[in-house]
């Protein structure tokens, strides 16, 4: 029973990541807009940088959800 509390604490740490995710992704998209609102002839330099910060910030996302699932079903 101790071993399977510990499992679910772990996980829960693990998936605790996705909060800082979402708030980096929100951040991302929000400067992502508010630059293209200035100046918005900088879209087609500023768009593809905003969607790679998106890509590799939902990666850690992945990667928490990965080892999530790695500590509750091994």
């Amino acid at each position: 029973m101790e071993l399977e509390a510990a499992r679910m604490i772990g996980a829960g740490l693990a998936v605790f990541a996705l909060m800082g995710v979402g708030i980096g992704i929100g951040n991302i998209f929000s400067s992502l807009i508010e630059s293209i609102s200035r100046n918005p002839s900088s879209r087609d330099q500023v768009f593809p940088v905003g969607i790679l910060g998106f890509a590799l910030t939902e990666a850690v996302a992945l990667f928490a959800l990965l080892i999530a699932f790695l500590i509750l079903f091994m």
